[in-house]
């Protein structure tokens, strides 16, 4: 796992609150994976994918040892050699399987996966039920579960949409495609004055400790893209031969594509002169009109500077949020619309929340006042605040009450099997 991870206030210690959103979120996961046959739950292509069925282990771990170990009066665990297989990256719990190593769990099997599953929720409602009010850690600890679970999720949709996209018959996972006949309007900028802008999380809500550290930065004028780049004005730059040209790439990018042979976003695949894209409904002709995504850094950067102009920072990107976009949830493309791919600009609606996370030009650093929490929550977050760059807004596969317009995800630039895109912005 590699999102953002943290201990944070939570809005809540409402039992009623719990019970519902555990068993939301957790039919939730599993919702996702109905649509894979047995053999798609252990595949494991690449380091950066994870087998559906871990992901479905991991999150229960996290709860059995997290909250049911310690908090549960006599609990027994499902198994002993789960804390073993289950664990991702806490130092402080103990060994773990490899990350690169996860492929290769035939055992414990699905079946058994599944089971550990209905057992730890089992547990979990009984310990709600039998407790007559949550302390404010608690609460804290359980938040941080489910929302553990919902970034598993999105990782779940990138991870599914790799294994079966790199299978050479390309199925599909959904059989038939929403129609989306919307035509992209033309890029404009919004302007944003110079000054002083507040950045970081407000309130006493739940967000993750790399949202905290309210502070002030400075911003020049600048302005920023009304929507997001579409697979069209992609293919411009590819067309005008934008991966041949070292001018608009990074020297460690430029290395990368030379390296990797890069010459299109993951998943693109030209057929007897006519491109298509690998998406959730298997091979589809392209559709130049749906933002691009499956984009890394490098890329995104690459083409910014072919356009003459530039990445936003995350503190603009989150500035001109705050400005322009009213609404979290409206017409925001989200897991729950259930699109499984981008959808084209509609008028007014400027895409700063959902269908594909945006890169920004900010490395991921900590805020002012950053401070790492004692125990295994504190391994979530500040170790990974080296070599990473920010993304802001959420994805197509973002569960809609999981964003807000302070947070932070990050990956290495070079990544681009999770769903990413590119919004320009330039000086005035």
């Amino acid at each position: 796992m590699i999102s953002t991870l943290t201990e944070s206030k939570s809005i809540t210690n409402s039992l009623s609150y719990f019970k519902e959103k555990y068993q939301r979120v957790r039919n939730q996961s599993l919702k996702l994976c109905e649509p894979l046959e047995k053999e798609d739950f252990v595949v494991q292509p690449i380091v950066d994918v994870s087998p559906p069925k871990w992901h479905l282990g991991h999150t229960t771990w996290f709860f059995e040892k997290m909250i049911l170990e310690e908090h549960s009066s006599g609990y027994q665990v499902f198994h002993k050699d789960y804390n073993y297989v289950f664990n991702s990256y806490y130092e402080s719990i103990g060994k773990r399987v490899l990350r690169t190593d996860r492929g290769n769990l035939t055992r414990p099997t699905t079946e058994e996966v599944y089971n550990y599953r209905a057992y730890v929720d089992e547990q979990l409602i009984g310990f709600l039920n039998a407790t007559n009010e949550l302390s404010s850690d608690l609460a804290s600890l359980l938040e941080l579960g489910l929302q553990h679970e919902q970034q598993h999720q999105e990782l779940l949709l990138y991870d599914i949409k790799y294994i079966l996209g790199n299978n050479p018959l390309f199925p599909a996972y959904i059989k038939e495609k929403p129609a989306n006949t919307i035509e992209s309007r033309n890029l404009a900028f919004l302007p944003i004055e110079a000054g002083n802008y507040s950045i970081g999380h407000h309130g006493d809500e739940f967000c993750f400790d790399n949202e905290l550290g309210v502070h002030q930065v400075y911003l020049q004028d600048f302005e920023i893209g009304d929507r997001l780049i579409t697979n069209g004005e992609y293919l411009e730059f590819i067309e005008a031969g934008g991966y041949q040209d070292f001018r608009f790439w990074y020297m460690e990018a430029w290395a990368w594509v030379q390296e990797n042979k890069e010459t299109a976003p993951m998943h693109w695949h030209q057929i007897d002169g006519e491109w298509h894209q690998y998406t959730f409904f298997g091979l589809q002709k392209l559709n130049l009109y749906e933002p691009v995504t499956h984009i890394s850094q490098f890329e995104a950067a690459a083409f910014a500077q072919w356009r003459g102009m530039r990445l936003p920072t995350e503190f603009e990107w989150e500035t001109a949020c705050r400005i322009y976009e009213s609404s979290i949830r409206a017409n925001a493309n989200f897991v729950e619309e259930e699109n499984l791919c981008t959808q084209a600009a509609e008028k007014n609606h400027f895409q700063f929340y959902g269908d594909t996370w945006e890169w920004t030009n900010s490395a991921y650093l900590p805020y002012p006042y950053f401070k790492t929490e004692t125990g295994a929550v504190g391994e979530y977050n500040g170790k990974f605040m080296i070599n990473q760059m920010v993304l802001r807004g959420g994805s197509l596969a973002t569960p809609k009450d999981h964003i807000r317009p302070t947070y932070r995800n990050f990956f290495h630039p070079n990544l681009k099997w999770h769903f990413t895109g590119i919004r320009l912005a330039k000086h005035v």
